[in-house]
């Protein structure tokens, strides 16, 4: 099944990163304090100084106020996905899943951006309305020309998470295991469920060094449940500075925000 959904995108010129941005270092720490927190990420590496003196670094505050109402624009964002063999990892700073093959795209105006991995945060990075949420996911896609384009999806603490709940016993099973790495059999991105008819979308970075200004947001306005027992899981797997692993919100400077609704149509 393909699913069809008519987005407007109001950037299309951004910087080029490397086609390593997908991927994050490790020498950072999120613990207040600590040598490489959050407030001295820019002068830990030259490489990294963004981090510090960007103007379009993530994650912010979202709110209806700051943002510019669209409905049904003319451009076009489409998604592509296919079930694939896929891999948890535990990275110590974040759990990721990742597809052995080509588990599809989406296409952004025209332009193809490549499934690579998913993983959560806990709590949120992104505010909704000032709020911080219990947890995020990240779908993390990348160009040919390596441009990153990255779905967000809230949760706040409630109901259990579905496919969370399908692959717990594969989280608690590498918990402890820095690297560890388990196959979870064959996953459908779609399984990670989100609801694409209202979202908000800007130009940021990511959200971990090096900071890097090259990331086209799409954070879901439609937000999910994850249960305490899943959060915990999530936390537990992380040790040494990463248990909290959001990073602070970040000024806006004077970019726009754009809140998306329209219908979304499917071709099955």
């Amino acid at each position: 099944m393909n699913t069809y959904i008519i987005f407007f995108v109001t950037f299309l010129a951004l910087s080029s990163s490397s086609l390593a941005a997908a991927e994050t270092e490790t020498e950072f720490h999120y613990q207040k304090g600590a040598q490489a927190d959050p407030s001295k990420w820019m002068s830990a590496k030259h490489e990294w100084k963004v981090c510090g003196l960007g103007k379009r670094q993530s994650p912010i505050n979202l709110t209806p106020e700051i943002a510019r109402s669209i409905h049904n624009s003319t451009k076009l964002f489409q998604t592509y996905y296919k079930p694939v063999e896929a891999t948890l990892k535990n990275r110590g700073y974040d759990m990721m899943v990742s597809w052995d093959d080509d588990a599809g795209h989406i296409i952004i105006n025209g332009t193809d951006y490549k499934l690579v991995q998913s993983h959560w945060h806990a709590p949120s990075e992104h505010f909704l309305n000032g709020e911080r949420m219990a947890m995020e996911l990240h779908m993390v896609h990348k160009s040919e020309e390596g441009h990153l384009a990255v779905i967000g999806v809230l949760f706040r603490e409630g109901a259990p998470n579905a496919f969370i709940s399908r692959i717990m016993d594969k989280i608690n099973s590498i918990a402890e295991i820095q690297d560890g790495e388990a196959v979870i059999g064959e996953i459908d991105p779609r399984e990670f469920g989100w609801d694409l008819t209202k979202f908000y979308e800007y130009s940021g970075s990511l959200t971990t060094p090096p900071c890097t200004e090259d990331v086209e947001w799409t954070i879901v306005s439609k937000v999910g449940t994850v249960s305490r027992e899943q959060i915990n899981a999530l936390v537990d797997a992380r040790r040494g500075g990463y248990e909290a692993n959001a990073r602070p919100a970040q000024p806006l400077h004077q970019r726009m925000v754009y809140l998306n609704e329209q219908a979304v149509a499917s071709e099955h």
